[in-house]
């Protein structure tokens, strides 16, 4: 203070427009970082938030600045962490949370740390971090390694397994036959059980083998709502007998897309049973169809049970199921389907709240050029106008 005292009015103005610049210099930093940063008082509210973390978090933009945090968070599972954080005065690293948004689901890493200045805890500093592609690649490279080992083990297990079952079944339907002519009930009753693991047994093998086996896939140019509506009239007597009310919706203009229509109807006929599944006293199941830029999304949402989240992250991974007679192959061959047609598949689902899956697959762009012929020289003509298409990937 003595110094600015002993100060004329030029310098002191050049100070403040230093210090002003400075300010500009520290909030253009904030606001251009990827990540998101709040800033609160010691009574946790907010004082500084910058554009990543209004973006990231689900805030609301009234009286911001003027109540604690957690007041201001429209999430609740968001706001109960940010109040138990910030009264505990602890240090938390990286606490994830999935926020649903529009587009899908949002994963939040979020860092609370305390604000010490002069050896007192001032505040508080949040770091929040989006990590969403960085866990769907880390749980991309687990299916691609699983499917790996799939195909590794395939060639020898598959016929180690399929082998004896060949025999184990023709002894029993010679079993039968010497059977025939005597009435041993309890006996017969003991074949049918064994005919039928044998039968489960066979439905395993054929899955994994489909699920190892490299898919010839064959895109041509087809109508997926037409597959969709195919898929509607061959489950919709099945669906609807277990009490579950079956829509599909569908925008105008879908266009004529490059798929394998035998592999993809597998793959969202699979989606349908397992939504049938998770809804064993009815419910509602919606199948839709939208374009979305330049990527065609179909949904296949179910009010069912929903997929508790310690398990949501397993569920493509080969053999995980959380059905009974599950062979937990079935999500595995839907992901790798839609992977051989350069899609990708999306999941969210909250516990008693349903699921809906969400197949993206890539549209094939058209470049339209237009190329100006050139009319001989003297003539009076127009020049002429050729459309070139070139389809592109």
């Amino acid at each position: 203070m003595e110094k600015v005292s002993r100060m004329n009015e030029e310098s002191i103005r050049g100070l403040l427009r230093v210090l002003a610049d400075e300010n500009e210099r520290l909030d253009a930093v904030l606001d251009s970082m990827m990540d998101g940063i709040v800033v609160c008082d010691e009574d946790h509210a907010p004082i500084l938030i910058n554009k990543s973390a209004e973006r990231l978090l689900p805030l609301t933009q009234s009286e911001l600045f003027d109540v604690p945090l957690w007041e201001s968070v429209r999430d609740e599972e968001l706001a109960v962490f940010f109040d138990t954080a910030l009264n505990g005065e602890e240090s938390i690293i990286d606490r994830e949370f999935a926020l649903d948004i529009k587009s899908g689901t949002r994963i939040l890493a979020i860092s609370v740390t305390p604000l010490v200045r002069e050896k007192r805890i001032r505040g508080t500093l949040i770091h929040v971090e989006e990590t969403t592609e960085k866990r769907r690649k880390e749980a991309r490279l687990r299916r691609a390694e699983s499917l790996a080992s799939l195909t590794t083990l395939a060639a020898g297990v598959a016929h180690e397994i399929k082998n004896p079952l060949g025999s184990i079944s023709i002894h029993v339907q010679l079993m039968r036959k010497s059977l025939k002519s005597q009435t041993e009930e309890p006996l017969v009753r003991y074949l049918d059980i064994v005919t039928e693991e044998i039968d489960r047994l066979n439905r395993i093998v054929v899955d994994f083998l489909f699920a190892v086996r490299p898919m010839d896939i064959a895109p041509i140019n087809d109508d997926i709502v037409a597959v969709l509506k195919e898929l509607v009239e061959f489950m919709h007597v099945e669906v609807e007998s277990s009490g579950i009310v079956l829509s599909m919706e569908y925008g105008k203009d879908i266009p004529l897309l490059p798929f394998d229509k035998r592999y993809i109807k597998q793959a969202l006929l699979n989606l349908v049973k397992n939504a049938t599944a998770a809804m064993p006293d009815g419910g509602k199941l919606k199948l839709a169809i939208e374009l979305v830029g330049d990527e065609l999304r179909i949904t296949v949402a179910d009010s069912g049970t929903g997929i508790p989240e310690d398990k949501l992250g397993k569920i493509f991974e080969p053999y995980f199921t959380t059905k009974e007679n599950g062979t937990g192959l079935g999500l595995t061959l839907t992901y790798k389907i839609i992977k051989e047609h350069g899609g990708d598949i999306a999941v969210v689902s909250r516990p008693g709240q349903g699921t809906t899956f969400t197949i993206t697959l890539p549209i094939p762009q058209k470049e339209r050029r237009m190329i100006t012929g050139v009319c001989p020289e003297g003539e009076d003509c127009k020049a002429d106008q050729i459309e070139v298409d070139e389809e592109f990937q």
